[in-house]
């Protein structure tokens, strides 16, 4: 059975992907296209909201890791949506 939690978080960014008036892609499939299996496998997209997209990381390692790819990261996804701007990882809860 799905958590009310997963299920609001999902209509809210399925709102907010809307009110951005972009394709049917959003910040997850850019994510899917760009970062690896095993780079998928530890972080969590949280939220996108005016040009900031926010990725929860599963330890210090992985966010260490992917703050040093921060910059090559928003190149490749800005070539899905201009309208990123930053990307912000933390470390936190995946339940």
């Amino acid at each position: 059975m799905e958590k009310i939690k997963d299920t609001i978080e999902a209509v809210i960014r399925d709102l907010m992907v809307k009110k951005s008036g972009a394709s049917d892609e959003g910040p997850e499939d850019w994510l899917r296209k760009v970062l690896t299996k095993k780079e998928l496998g530890h972080i969590k997209f949280q939220y996108f909201r005016k040009g900031i997209l926010g990725l929860i990381t599963d330890s210090s390692v992985w966010l260490y890791s992917l703050n040093l790819k921060k910059g090559v990261l928003l190149k490749k996804l800005q070539q899905y949506s201009k309208d990123i701007k930053e990307i912000r990882f933390s470390i936190g809860d995946f339940s």
